[in-house]
């Protein structure tokens, strides 16, 4: 049972320090509190890039990493495939549909650049049985990165 404790000590330790932390110049608690404040949901992860290079993770590595549906017709897409389509001086992007056959699902999309800072954009995803929709999500993290410090400067 120890030796089972401690290689699970071990996993979480290894998978914290390959995941992102935050922005340089924002504290990581305080933009995980803005972001959960806008958008906190198990079904919510949301990616932030800067230089191409992902730099903060909010939501888990399993919610992260589901392929869901892209709402762009046929197709489904992960949250990673989408920041790294996102280029940091694009235009703001929103989708949202429903998620599973039986229509009980949402998924909503929100991408684009982080207004104020060059070079950095972020991708977010929500899939819930009453997900706002993408331009919400976009709305409500505009706020919450403006809450955190990571707005313009």
């Amino acid at each position: 049972m120890r030796a089972l404790a401690a290689a699970l000590g071990l996993s979480v330790a290894v998978l914290a320090a390959c995941s992102p932390t935050a922005p340089k110049g924002v504290d990581k608690a305080v933009l995980d509190e803005a972001v959960s404040r806008a958008i906190g949901d198990p079904g919510t992860c949301l990616l932030i890039a800067e230089g191409g290079k992902t730099v903060y993770q909010y939501g888990t590595h399993m919610v992260c990493g589901r392929s869901l549906p892209t709402c762009e017709g046929a197709g489904t897409q992960t949250l990673e495939q989408l920041l790294k389509a996102t280029p940091a001086d694009a235009e703001r992007k929103t989708a949202s549909c429903r998620s599973n056959l039986e229509g009980t699902r949402i998924v909503a999309w929100a991408s684009g650049p982080v207004e104020g800072r060059s070079g950095m954009s972020y991708a977010a995803v929500m899939e819930a049985s009453e997900a706002p929709p993408g331009i919400v999500i976009a709305d409500k993290l505009a706020t919450a990165f403006a809450r955190a410090g990571l707005g313009p400067k």
